[in-house]
């Protein structure tokens, strides 16, 4: 919401810089200290999203005897942008996982151990600050900010945008998330939305997970709304709807107006098509069957794609015309080892090959320390395919080196079955990937793992299913 709310603060005009300093002044912001030791910035924005089931105030009716007994995430999310903000990806942490929980501070004074608890204890225990610092080491991703909407300011968000469409497979009939309503196709506001999102056992199978994957449906159907629905050329509905937002929310202090507009700058030209929702991997927990655990070597798979996906900015000669768009498919590649670490060749050659690069060799050369890719001067279309590898790199410095292509120890590639096999045969120049003690990693294509494509939720998704 904090995202959509952004875009529409520099994408329309209701009064200049005062109007939006009025609704900025309306924003609750609050310190989070995350510790020293946090992950390295990829340049990608990543912002921590929680529903809060908080009790007190206008929420104490959902649950009175709760009022005083803390809050609890609901809705734990991850929502990662791209570092180029041309894709979009809600990353859902079921509220019943049990992970490690580093030590965190307790509000009011003191500090509360680190353990395996469950996730959401986090953020009853320790607040937002130490559900921040519980992502972060659990994923090894940096969090640049963080917004929390409870009960209340999600109906009010909902209702400034006139509803949204849902479907039902069958009748739902929950008092405890105030949900009555026959199967069908229905138009929810206020409570309904609410119970909609909230309600567990009378739909799906009775799981978080269940819940979860029907709470990305209904954000894809408000981003879609918001974005294609006509709120941005009403401005009586477009007013009523930042004003509901803003008083819905609560951010980091770090995300000030200035930061909102360079943010929003950044994504303007994003969609709900580049927007997907996923689950982390999970299975059951041994010691308790309502509870779960994540799936080790998918869940550090899936963690590690988000880390990877990380700034790529080639940098073009001054005066140079805009060069060519090569396709993967047209790059011969030789990928030569210099870490002097066995066996990294191979390893880096099957990443790229399953890119679509043609990997034509790999072999060793002499220890170094700065990665290179290197191309024959004599070949005019050198920097253009060079320019198509280092754009894989994870690391925005790197760019291509033009130099002599030597005959070097190496010996033809055969990939391994993870690696896609080449299509048609390449004609362009052949181009030398010399790998370094700082080699920087194979960006990734999608953050989203193969072994989760299928659990995807994305503006396609069927809400009837």
């Amino acid at each position: 919401m904090a995202i959509v709310l952004t875009v529409l603060l520099v994408a329309v005009s209701l009064g200049g810089y005062v109007y939006y300093r009025s609704l900025a002044d309306d924003i609750t912001r609050k310190p989070v200290d995350p510790g020293k030791s946090r992950p390295p910035d990829t340049g990608a924005l990543n912002v921590l999203l929680v529903g809060s089931d908080s009790r007190v105030g206008d929420n104490k009716k959902y649950g009175p005897q709760s009022q005083h007994l803390g809050e609890r995430t609901d809705t734990i999310m991850l929502l990662h942008l791209s570092p180029n903000r041309d894709k979009a990806t809600m990353i859902s942490f079921p509220r019943d996982s049990m992970v490690l929980i580093p030590l965190c501070n307790r509000p009011g004074g003191g500090t509360i151990p680190s353990g395996l608890r469950q996730i959401n204890s986090a953020f009853n225990d320790g607040g937002i600050e130490c559900t921040w610092r519980t992502i972060e080491a659990i994923t090894g991703i940096r969090i640049n900010h963080y917004v929390k909407v409870d009960f209340t300011g999600f109906k009010g968000i909902v209702d400034a945008i006139g509803g949204i469409e849902i479907c039902l497979p069958k009748p739902v009939n929950d008092p405890k998330a105030k949900l009555v309503l026959p199967a069908g196709k229905h138009v929810v506001k206020g409570e309904q939305a609410l119970g909609y999102v909230r309600t567990r056992y009378a739909l799906g199978d009775g799981s978080d997970l269940s819940r979860i994957t029907r709470q990305q449906v209904f954000l894809t159907k408000v981003m879609q709304k918001v974005t294609d629905g006509g709120l941005l050329t009403d401005p009586g509905r477009l007013d009523a709807f930042l004003r509901a937002a803003v008083k819905a929310v609560e951010v980091d202090d770090d995300l000030s107006l200035t930061r909102m507009f360079d943010i929003a700058n950044s994504v303007k030209g994003m969609s709900v098509k580049e927007l997907k929702g996923v689950t982390v991997p999970v299975e059951a927990y041994p010691q308790d069957k309502n509870r779960v655990q994540f799936r080790a070597a998918e869940a550090k798979e899936f963690f590690e794609r988000v880390r990877n996906d990380v700034e790529v900015t080639v940098q073009a000669s001054p005066g140079a015309s805009p060069a060519p768009k090569i396709e993967h498919e047209q790059v011969r590649v030789q990928v030569l080892n210099g870490t002097g670490e066995a066996g990294k060749a191979g390893q880096v050659a099957a990443e790229l090959a399953a890119q679509g690069f043609v990997v034509t060799s790999v072999g060793n050369v002499a220890k170094t320390d700065t990665t290179a890719i290197r191309y024959a001067k004599k070949d005019t279309e050198g920097s253009a395919y060079g320019d198509a590898v280092a754009a894989r790199l994870s690391k925005d410095k790197r760019t291509p080196v033009a130099g002599k292509v030597k005959p070097l120890t190496s010996e033809p590639y055969q990939p391994d079955g993870g690696a896609k096999s080449a299509g048609k045969a390449p004609t362009g120049p052949i181009i030398q990937l010399v790998i370094g003690t700082d080699w920087p990693g194979v960006r990734v294509l999608s953050v989203i793992p193969d072994s989760q494509k299928d659990k995807v939720v994305d503006a396609k998704t069927n809400p009837c299913l």
